[in-house]
């Protein structure tokens, strides 16, 4: 949720007129671009763990949404990980703010860890200073309220785009926007016009009635939730289906978390794993496609299958898709090129 965060924070702010200068990881879509410089003193920037230089970024508000196993290539242990969220929260000034997601076991952790710096927690638990209640989702729109520890509850607000993980995006940057002093009512209409980010469940096209959806999701907690987010915005009733085309990146990604990857597709009717995008990696034995779709039949998902190409991706579409369904192409290689000439091929078949 870094992204899709950061482009939160961007949004409030700029609806607020702190005017920020971003920085960020992915394309905003309000923006046209994955920065901009602003004119006020404030800068928001998508610090990432990968590699362990988010904690030479100097911040003021750190803001952790979740800690999961990944970048293990460079961390080597689950310890070595901890350590390193703990410096960064650590790394803020006494008069700076940890802006932390206890709805994620580590992090809840974490904020037990640090005592020396001033912290506010958002999330869907009820000890958060920033939650979410009364969520419902309506054609792809999430509406909630948002109760505050330190003000009146924010009612009434809407984010269009599904997902609750996307609604605790959101929280996160509420308190950041409440830390700057923004008020609910600016916050409130922020949200509500939110543009969203570019492969973030991001609406590529629909053909025949069908839903195609790019999406950067590569690990299975952010698989895991796309697909549930999926099934919130399905508005045309129980039997309209989720297709899910999964293309792994990395070899050691999928070994290291193969369980992971074999259970997070709980929430797809179909299940399509294409040849894992290595990266310049060699292949790891046990950590192939066909590995995958065995280990995902293992796990008893009805229909988990090969897909050989993206030709094959096509005729998938045009065989099994119904007028209401959702295919949803997630990774971080060459899916996402797929995914947006899968239309055009579907509506040159169609003509």
């Amino acid at each position: 949720g870094k992204t899709t965060t950061t482009t939160l924070v961007a949004a409030l702010l700029d609806a607020g007129g702190i005017d920020p200068t971003v920085i960020n990881g992915g394309i905003i879509h309000a923006y046209g671009s994955n920065a901009r410089v602003g004119s006020g003193e404030w800068m928001v920037v998508e610090a990432d763990e990968s590699d362990g230089t988010f904690n030479r970024l100097p911040a003021t508000i750190a803001v952790v949404t979740n800690i999961d196993p990944e970048h293990m290539e460079h961390w080597g242990t689950m310890d070595d990980l901890r350590k390193g969220f703990e410096e960064f929260v650590s790394n803020i000034p006494f008069y700076g703010l940890a802006v932390l997601c206890t709805d994620s076991p580590e992090v809840r952790a974490l904020a037990d860890r640090v005592t020396d710096r001033r912290i506010m927690t958002f999330g869907f638990n009820a000890e958060a200073d920033v939650q979410a209640v009364n969520l419902r989702h309506e054609n792809a729109v999430a509406r909630f309220d948002i109760e505050l520890s330190d003000g009146p509850v924010i009612k009434d607000c809407t984010l269009p785009m599904p997902g609750s993980h996307n609604v605790c995006n959101a929280l996160g940057a509420v308190a950041v926007a409440r830390h700057l002093g923004m008020r609910g009512s600016e916050i409130r209409e922020a949200l509500a016009v939110f543009k969203g980010v570019n492969r973030r469940f991001t609406k590529v096209g629909e053909v025949g009635g069908v839903t195609i959806i790019d999406d950067y999701g590569h690990h299975p907690v952010e698989i895991a939730a796309v697909l549930a987010a999926a099934r919130q915005a399905l508005a045309s009733g129980p039997d309209t289906r989720i297709v899910a085309v999964h293309q792994p990146h990395r070899y050691t990604r999928l070994s290291a978390l193969f369980d992971e990857f074999c259970r997070c597709f709980n929430d797809a009717d179909v299940v399509a794993i294409a040849d894992v995008f290595g990266a310049g990696e060699d292949p790891v034995a046990g950590a192939t496609r066909d590995d995958l779709v065995a280990g995902i039949a293992l796990q008893g998902h009805k229909d988990a299958r090969v897909l050989e190409s993206e030709d094959a991706l096509e005729s998938l579409v045009r065989t099994e898709a119904r007028p209401g369904d959702i295919v949803v192409c997630l990774g971080a290689g060459t899916i996402s090129a797929w995914a947006r000439e899968l239309p055009v091929r579907l509506s040159q078949a169609a003509a």
